[in-house]
């Protein structure tokens, strides 16, 4: 079988979920081979990439490619895809991901693909475009098919793959080392997940009515074990932190599971959520849009609706 390229996102050494999922979702279109770029491979590492299917692990452990501005993980992909001529290239759709995409497809004079759902035979992908308002099956016409992938739209399925073990130097060019990385400021993270790999994502909107009740919403969220976002409204007003916004001008989701609370659906916010698998919508008002893209909806008040989620959920741990 053909290698399909995944590069691996880590952070201190831990190989996040959505590398798990890119691997699962290489696994049923060729042979998953893993791209390690920078410090922190491990024998853990090796065995969590192994877990879920990686055949071949390319490491490129040099802290170089993390001292500079995403053009090194650009090149050292150009690099494989030259000398290794593989099928197709599978990348995190996040914002370093759709970066180092876009200069990759420009390396190899490639095709790229961004924000896609769903990958086939083929590599034909699915895609929601036009804020949200069109879906679309596309496919890369030209080169080696790059492929950013939303995360958490694969679930990750282990199946033991070799993961062999292979060292890859790269010579960074100059114009790779023209944006160098001067300091670092580690981001506290609290118990709640990352909202943008949260297999589970419950938001709040302007119906929350105020900053001090999106505790009800934080409530109903920690009893899932979600992450907790917000849409534009209740961002703009101060209610909640602009880093949790969900939509076009926030971050893209795409979770098991979406709960809308008092959001009233614009297209702004159903960009950044409607691919979500399951979404259950609260509002008081049965002609909000977003019960159009809902799988459930509640009509009525969400103070009262939300802490009786919360509490009924609670009796069935």
């Amino acid at each position: 079988m053909t290698e399909i390229l995944v590069l691996v996102e880590h952070v201190d050494g831990d190989v996040k979920k959505v590398t798990l999922e890119l691997l699962t979702l290489a696994r049923s279109l060729g042979e998953p081979a893993a791209v390690w770029a920078g410090p922190g491979y491990s024998e853990v590492a090796k065995g969590r990439l192994a877990e879920f299917g990686a055949e071949k692990v390319y490491v490129a452990d040099s802290a170089d490619i993390v001292d500079y501005v995403v053009a090194p993980k650009a090149e050292l992909l150009a690099s494989l895809v030259a000398s290794r001529a593989p099928a197709a290239v599978l990348i995190a759709s996040t914002a370093e991901g759709k970066e180092i995409a876009g200069r990759l497809a420009v390396k190899t004079d490639s095709g790229v693909i961004t924000d896609a759902v769903g990958l086939g035979e083929g590599f034909v992908a699915d895609q929601s475009i036009f804020g949200g308002g069109v879906n679309v099956h596309s496919r890369v016409s030209k080169g080696t098919p790059i492929v950013a992938v939303r995360p958490n739209s694969t679930a990750p399925v282990p199946s033991t793959g070799a993961a062999a073990e292979e060292k890859v130097d790269v010579a960074l060019s100059d114009a790779a080392r023209a944006a160098k990385v001067v300091e670092r400021v580690k981001q506290e993270k609290g118990a709640r997940p990352e909202l943008t790999e949260a297999a589970i994502v419950v938001s709040g909107g302007r119906g929350v009515g105020s900053g001090e009740n999106f505790a009800i919403i934080e409530k109903l969220a920690d009893s899932l074990g979600a992450a907790v976002g917000a849409s534009r409204a209740a961002t703009d007003a101060g209610w909640y932190p602009h880093a949790f916004q969900v939509g076009q001008t926030g971050k893209t989701v795409s979770p098991q599971l979406y709960i809308a609370a008092g959001i009233s659906g614009a297209i702004q916010h159903r960009a950044g959520m409607q691919t979500s698998k399951t979404i259950v919508v609260i509002n008081k008002d049965p002609e909000a849009p977003i019960f159009e893209i809902a799988d459930f909806g509640i009509v009525g008040d969400l103070n009262q609706v939300v802490p009786q989620l919360t509490e009924e959920i609670a009796k069935r741990k």
